[in-house]
């Protein structure tokens, strides 16, 4: 009967993902089988503890996060849950060996989002590692299945590219992170000069991370590399949008790639992976 708690948890990690992001929910339909279920766990378990910070602005946060982070540690430790998504992001975490520090990590980085508003170049890279780029690298794990020499020869890339969809993330988001949240996350900020200049040098940061993103999708395994050459291609293409918009629009509206260019990118994606071109 276990097994079918673990579906029902798992589901529920799937639904989170299929709710919150039409985007990633394409790009983890292109994975391989095996891995499908797992990325919704990880999915599914960064999502909610964001929403924590982020959204339950009526409640206290910080008694919300912490005793999100005592019950993700009982459920790694004691492999159980009544929570499904801690459920089945613990039965992932046990499964594929995923590091207790990459997770501490990540909450710290949400622990990070209850006070602090604004970050010097230091607390900017601590707040992508935690947010981004040990998240990327939980997924690697579940990429590599077990082989330790394959992770730690694409872990810097993995790094990189996470970082980069933070960073577009950042940029897309800047109208409700300065006027809603309060915060500004690229040190040194000041939303009233944000111009073209800023956002340039900016942009160019996140290329040099997506350079390097792409060089490690070309080395995963191929039961990975299409689900997240999608996820790249999806960001490449938000990536181009957002250069192409001024800083004022920026600033004022959430910049979107439609639903019917995502199918189309999708389509592409599929297609070069078929002929072997990515």
């Amino acid at each position: 009967m276990k097994d079918l708690y673990n579906e029902v948890c798992y589901n529920c990690s799937k639904l989170v993902t299929h709710h919150y992001s039409t985007s990633f929910s394409l790009g983890v339909s292109l994975l391989h089988k095996d891995f499908v279920m797992p990325i919704h766990a990880i999915y599914g378990f960064v999502r909610f503890a964001d929403e924590i910070v982020d959204t339950f602005h009526d409640h206290n946060k910080q008694e919300l996060l912490d005793r999100f982070i005592k019950d993700t540690h009982d459920a790694i430790g004691q492999k159980i849950s009544l929570n499904p998504i801690l459920q089945c992001f613990q039965d992932t975490v046990n499964k594929y060996n995923i590091d207790m520090d990459l997770i501490d990590t990540f909450l710290k980085s949400m622990e990070m989002d209850l006070d602090k508003t604004k970050y010097n170049q230091a607390g900017y890279e601590e707040y992508i590692l935690g947010s981004a780029e040990v998240v990327g690298l939980m997924c690697l794990k579940i990429f590599v299945e077990g082989d330790e020499k394959k992770y730690l020869e694409l872990k810097p890339d993995a790094m990189k590219l996470g970082a980069a969809f933070q960073k577009i993330n950042f940029l897309r988001d800047l109208k409700a992170d300065v006027h809603l949240l309060g915060r500004s996350y690229f040190p040194g900020f000041d939303a009233r000069n944000f111009n073209k200049e800023t956002k340039k040098e900016i942009e160019a940061d996140i290329q040099k991370d997506f350079d390097a993103g792409l060089r490690g999708i070309q080395q995963l395994p191929r039961k990975a590399r299409l689900g997240v050459y999608l996820a790249y291609i999806y960001y490449i293409s938000l990536f181009k949008k957002i250069q192409n918009t001024s800083p004022e629009h920026v600033m004022d509206t959430r910049i979107r790639i439609s639903d019917s260019k995502k199918y189309m990118l999708f389509i592409g994606s599929y297609v070069k992976h078929s002929l072997n071109l990515i």
